[in-house]
């Protein structure tokens, strides 16, 4: 029991050193990974603070004259990743939240015809930079990508759900 003891005393000892290079945005701690990656390796999220979990939002059709369940209504990945983040960005809004405050992001991706069925990992990344990690609006989330077998449209490359966090 003593060891146990001392080891939780250590943990807890050296937790500031680890959170250390963790960015302190209103209570959270954003804790960075590699220098150069540009999502975070995790969030720590205390008591005292509201979450928000968003839906998976898909995009906007951007050609109408185009058939509904097509790639071309909606864009490759990028012009997809774009439509979904403006969207994400939009419904945060309502609730009186911003990007800044997006903590997580789960991405789906269909591999794109165009690319030999493969998920487009580039454009969806292209698409991402625009919105976090900006001089703008410079918080990165913990961030998860997969490529799935479809969604609920054929036309739908992307689909991305987001939780955000804001302290009370």
């Amino acid at each position: 029991m003593k060891e146990l003891i001392a080891c939780l005393i250590a943990a807890a000892a050296s937790t500031p050193f680890i959170l250390g290079a963790a960015q302190n945005v209103a209570g959270l701690q954003r804790i960075k990974g590699a220098a150069q990656s540009p999502i975070l390796s995790g969030v720590v999220v205390p008591a005292n603070t509201t979450l928000f979990y968003l839906s998976g939002q898909v995009p906007k059709a951007l050609d109408a004259s185009k058939p509904a369940d097509s790639i071309e209504a909606y864009g490759d990945t990028k012009t997809q990743a774009v439509s979904v983040f403006n969207k994400i960005k939009d419904l945060l809004a309502e609730q009186g939240l911003g990007l800044s405050d997006v903590i997580k992001l789960t991405v789906y991706l269909v591999g794109d015809p165009q690319k030999g069925n493969k998920l487009d990992f580039k454009g969806f990344s292209e698409a991402y930079a625009q919105f976090f990690g900006t001089a703008q609006q410079p918080n990165l989330v913990a961030r998860t990508t997969v490529q799935v077998a479809a969604l609920a449209n054929p036309g739908f490359l992307v689909e991305i759900e987001a939780t955000a966090a804001k302290a009370k």
